[in-house]
């Protein structure tokens, strides 16, 4: 297979740039990177405001930016619910999520569903949860930066993904998460500006009427006004229901995002982070949902082809027609720009995953299964640099022999469907149940797992045959099937925890729930001691914000 073909030099120079100053971010990380607390927390000084852009720039990922353009030119209404899904995900975090994980938690979301439960079953379930949605979740930016990669710059797929990978362990190797927030950071400020530029520039096709732009996306689909009346992306309202649904419920099981809140030196920093990252995660689905009709719009069905059957370059090819068209400068650079961009986006996000799935490997189970703590600040460390390089390598394997048939939206649905289901229910029945045990915890993410990898496996998009009728299942092997694993999630945490008692589990809700309520003995958010009688309280000293 040729390494490439075709190159061109301009979409690789922004490349270059885009790349040169990530590296530049991680040389200055990787000095400040000495122990678990940088690598994992970034030593817990992002203040709320950097740590909602890098939540953003996390979130934001190829699914959005390509994907769900992808899905609006493919589908018109059937994304826009799960378009409207992503953009209320947050609120859960915000509400139930946030402020208790900064409190209750060290490094890892593992923390905090072990802190009640008898550490060592526990934590190797929930790691191996871990583990499966990021694995899903990285495949899915691996595959979108090899099809982006190779529709601009004449790089063959392969090479694409191969270089992706080997920076993405870069950064966290050398960088932890020190370099991963700031490369975010920076992400989303570039995703942001760049979204906004295309959606003015959609609208200013169409005089500034939004009523136009849908009209004129109507007549430029086969099924006309069908294109806003649903039915076209899935078989079935269940299957549009639960693909909304995984988006709606697993955000609040994201490993990635939710060890961003250990970054933050307080639970008032999480709270303001999340409020940050709903105003920036909303406003840009709200262009991308522009974004991806005026696609339709402007490009027409004549460009279904080179769009693709995924839809993945429905946004790049708009950026082309924007600027002058293919051949024209004005086309040629604002492809490049937009897709320098869109992998900016994609390094940013599969960096947070390899460090989550690190964070899986050294601390939830080297560190506390296997050495028991035993192990020293520098062991740990270097064993999640050995365990993002091997995570890499598997990913960047596994993207390349699957090739890049699959839409990273609906690759990421799954991912977040078996967030909603293993990882979820245990995180909410540990924060909030008093009766919730070991027990509880190990059946119901073992079973909400395996439930979510059955279904995924009779899901339409791997079993094989053109349909889901090629399935065991019949009509009920839905897409993206969290309808049906979420309940069973839920329903096997609450079983596996009546079938026994754990005085020691509910006796240690009380001390987490004081813990998550108030903050005392949290990591890093120590409360002072009361002042003498007759002096005054002391100013409780602010922790440094990281700023490069």
């Amino acid at each position: 297979m040729p390494i490439a073909a075709d190159l061109k030099a301009l979409p690789l120079s922004i490349f270059g740039v885009v790349l040169a100053i990530t590296l530049g971010i991680t040389y200055w990380a990787s000095r400040r990177t000495s122990d678990a607390t940088s690598f994992w927390a970034a030593t817990r000084g992002i203040s709320g405001v950097q740590n909602g852009f890098a939540i953003a720039g996390d979130y934001m990922s190829a699914s959005s930016f390509l994907g769900f353009a992808g899905l609006m030119f493919l589908f018109g209404f059937d994304a826009m619910v799960g378009l409207m899904a992503a953009i209320v995900a947050f609120l859960p975090v915000l509400l139930y999520i946030a402020e208790r994980m900064r409190n209750a938690g060290k490094f890892t979301a593992v923390d905090v569903l072990s802190y009640r439960m008898r550490e060592r079953p526990t934590r190797m379930v929930a790691a191996l949860g871990t583990l499966a949605v990021v694995s899903v979740y990285l495949i899915a930016q691996m595959v979108g930066a090899g099809v982006l990669i190779e529709a601009l710059t004449g790089l063959t797929f392969t090479p694409s993904v191969i270089l992706v990978g080997a920076f993405m362990m870069i950064y966290v190797i050398f960088g932890g998460m020190i370099a991963t927030t700031w490369v975010q950071i920076i992400k989303a400020g570039l995703l942001m500006i760049a979204g906004v530029v295309l959606g003015v520039w959609v609208l200013a096709e169409f005089g500034f009427n939004v009523s136009n732009l849908f009209d004129a996306a109507a007549q430029e689909h086969s099924e006309g006004s069908g294109f806003f009346e649903g039915g076209l992306q899935f078989n079935s309202k269940l299957d549009l229901i639960s693909f909304g649904l995984a988006f709606l419920l697993g955000t609040a099981g994201l490993p990635h995002i939710l060890m961003r809140f250990f970054t933050v030196p307080n639970a008032r920093a999480a709270r303001s982070s999340v409020a940050w990252a709903i105003f920036l995660i909303g406003s840009f689905y709200i262009v991308i949902m522009l974004v991806g009709t005026g696609a339709r719009a402007i490009l027409g069905q004549s460009s279904e082809s080179a769009v693709g059957e995924t839809g993945n370059l429905a946004l790049p090819l708009l950026a082309e027609e924007l600027g002058g068209g293919a051949g024209t400068t004005g086309g040629d650079v604002f492809l490049a720009v937009i897709s320098a961009v869109a992998l900016a986006t994609i390094l940013a996000v599969v960096a947070g995953l390899v460090i989550a799935a690190s964070g899986a490997v050294a601390h939830d189970l080297w560190s506390n299964v296997v050495r028991r703590g035993r192990d020293s600040e520098r062991e740990e460390v270097y064993v999640a640099k050995i365990a993002a390089a091997a995570m890499g390598v598997l990913a960047i394997g596994v993207s390349i022999a699957g090739g890049s048939g699959f839409n990273v939206s609906v690759l990421v649905a799954l991912a977040f469907t078996i967030a909603s289901s293993a990882t979820l229910p245990a995180l909410l029945f540990a924060l909030f149940w008093r009766r919730f045990n070991t027990t509880g915890a190990v059946v119901g993410m073992s079973v909400g797992l395996l439930a979510s990898l059955v279904l995924i496996a009779f899901s339409a998009p791997v079993w094989p045959g053109p349909d889901s009728e090629g399935s065991p299942l019949g009509s009920l092997a839905l897409d993206v099937p969290a309808i049906f694993s979420v309940p069973i999630g839920f329903l096997a945490c609450w079983l596996g925890t009546l079938v026994s008692r754990e005085p020691e589990a509910e006796r240690r809700y009380d001390e987490l729930n004081v813990r998550a309520e108030t903050g005392y003995g949290a990591e890093g958010t120590e409360v002072p001691a009361a002042p003498p009688p007759g002096e005054a309280p002391r100013e409780r000293p602010r922790e440094p914000v990281a700023v490069p």
